[in-house]
């Protein structure tokens, strides 16, 4: 079983919502602040640019936005308050740690898939207590490809022994992780926290909740006739 990290395990959300608040004093300006991430988060990801690089230039985007043109060294000043308050707020969602314990005492090895860079991400898993849980931790600066492509998913399986129609992968988006992870010859499992009214491709299973994963792996992905 593969899991993502990001708004999947962690509550990633409320942890960037409550640096937004430290940052500027309240989350008004969220949709601004998403928009921003997703587009400069996507140059990381891209290799265009480094993480570290990404973060300010995503701060100083952010404000320019509505009319504040920072320095470099104003803009990494303010980015340095916004990520250390987004540390100290990270945490996992309720339904998070009795998936894991469940999938754990079923006796299926477990791997992290992560489209992030290599400290940040695995001080980050230490943080929510989550360092000793996995079998493997794959990430994509450290393997060099990110989700979606194929590899960073065949990475994963080859560190779990397995071939990839033996895995499933569940992730909070539907292209990047369910329909990626299908792609790559793995059971595709997107986990839509929010309730988001999108058909899912055929062969994407859909939860709305990690509760409802072994229900799913021992009805829905059975093998058949087994």
């Amino acid at each position: 079983m593969c899991l993502d990290i990001d708004d999947t395990l962690l509550d990633n959300e409320a942890s960037s919502r409550q640096a937004l608040r430290a940052l500027v004093g309240n989350d008004g300006a969220w949709p601004v602040w998403r928009r921003t991430t997703e587009e400069h988060y996507a140059r990381f990801v891209e290799g265009e640019i480094d993480f570290d690089v990404m973060c300010t230039e995503r701060t100083r985007a952010f404000f320019a936005a509505f009319g504040e043109h920072l320095s470099d060294t104003e803009a990494a000043r303010r980015e340095d308050v916004r990520m250390a308050a987004m540390q100290r707020a990270w945490g996992l969602f309720d339904d998070a740690r009795p998936c894991l314990d469940w999938l754990r005492a079923a006796g299926l090895r477990l791997a992290v898939i992560t489209n992030a860079p290599s400290d940040y991400q695995r001080k980050k898993i230490a943080a929510i207590g989550l360092a000793d849980a996995f079998d493997a931790v794959v990430i994509s600066g450290e393997v060099g490809v990110a989700k979606p492509d194929a590899g960073i998913f065949a990475a994963a399986c080859a560190r779990l022994g397995l071939e990839p129609h033996e895995v499933a992968h569940v992730g909070d988006r539907l292209d990047t992780d369910a329909v990626g992870a299908r792609d790559a010859g793995l059971r595709g499992i997107w986990l839509n926290r929010a309730g988001k009214r999108r058909p899912a491709p055929e062969g994407v299973h859909v939860i709305t909740s990690l509760r409802q994963l072994p229900e799913l792996l021992v009805c829905d992905l059975e093998p058949a006739g087994a």
